[in-house]
C-alpha cells in the first residue's frame, strides 16, 4: 500500500492533482481520505459560535482519528470515514465505507503540517498556486457550493485564508518530496507524479 498526502492552500487545485492521480490508475485501486472529513465535531458549540471558528488552522482537524484510520488501512482493516456538512459546520451522522487500496490519498491544506501524520506518508506533495488563482476559485467554489456571497468570501479570506496560509500552509511546503507549481493545471509535473507512482506499484499496469 501506497499513502500519499497531498497539501497546499485552498484554492490550489488540489482536488485536480487528486482526480489526475485516479484517472491514471486502474480502476479501484485509489482511496480517498479528504482531510475536511475529520473536523472535530462541534455540534455542541452553538451555530453562530461555529460559524465564526478557525477552520484553518491545525487545532481544528481531529489529527488522532485520520491517523488511526490511517493505520489501520495500512493493516487491511476497514474504516468508517465521518462526513462534514460545511453549512452547518458540523460532523454528519453518516459514515462513508472505505477499503484498504493499493493508493491512498490523504488530501487538505493542513495535510504536511502534522508530524504524526507525515510519518505515514510513503509520498508527499505541496501544490502551489498563486495567491490570485487561489481567491478567485474559492470565490466560485464557497458561492456554489457552501452558500457564501462574494463578500463573504472575501473577508474570509482576509480575516483568516490568507493569514492562516501564511502561518501553516506556506511553512509546510518545506516537508514536501515534490512541490507541483502552478495549481492543478501543470500537466508535466503531474504526469511526472503518476508515473512516479505506478513505479512504486507492482501491481499497476505501467
Amino acid at each position: 500500500m501506497l499513502v500519499i498526502g497531498i497539501a497546499g492552500g485552498t484554492g490550489s487545485g488540489k482536488t485536480t492533482v487528486v482526480r489526475k492521480i485516479i484517472e491514471s490508475l486502474p480502476q479501484g485501486e485509489v482511496a480517498v481520505l479528504p482531510q475536511d472529513s475529520y473536523y472535530k465535531d462541534n455540534a455542541h458549540i452553538p451555530l453562530e459560535e461555529r460559524l465564526k471558528m478557525n477552520y484553518d488552522e491545525p487545532a481544528s482537524i481531529e489529527w488522532t482519528l485520520l491517523t488511526d484510520h490511517i493505520s489501520r488501512l495500512k493493516s487491511g482493516e476497514s474504516i468508517e470515514m465521518p462526513t462534514y456538512d460545511f453549512l452547518t459546520c458540523s460532523r454528519q451522522r453518516e459514515t462513508v465505507p472505505v477499503q484498504p487500496k493499493e493508493v491512498i490519498v490523504v488530501e487538505g491544506i493542513l495535510v504536511l503540517t502534522d508530524k504524526p501524520l507525515r510519518d505515514l506518508l510513503d509520498v508527499k506533495v505541496f501544490v502551489d498556486a498563486d495567491a490570485d488563482e487561489r481567491l478567485i476559485r474559492v470565490i466560485r467554489r464557497d458561492c456554489v457550493e457552501r452558500g457564501r456571497t462574494p463578500q463573504m468570501v472575501i473577508d474570509r479570506y482576509q480575516e483568516t485564508l490568507k493569514p492562516m496560509h501564511e502561518l501553516y500552509i506556506e511553512p509546510s511546503k518545506r516537508y514536501a518530496d515534490l512541490i507541483v507549481p502552478q495549481g492543478g493545471g501543470n500537466n508535466v509535473a503531474i504526469k511526472l507524479l503518476t508515473d512516479y507512482i505506478r513505479s512504486l506499484l507492482p501491481s499497476s499496469e505501467r
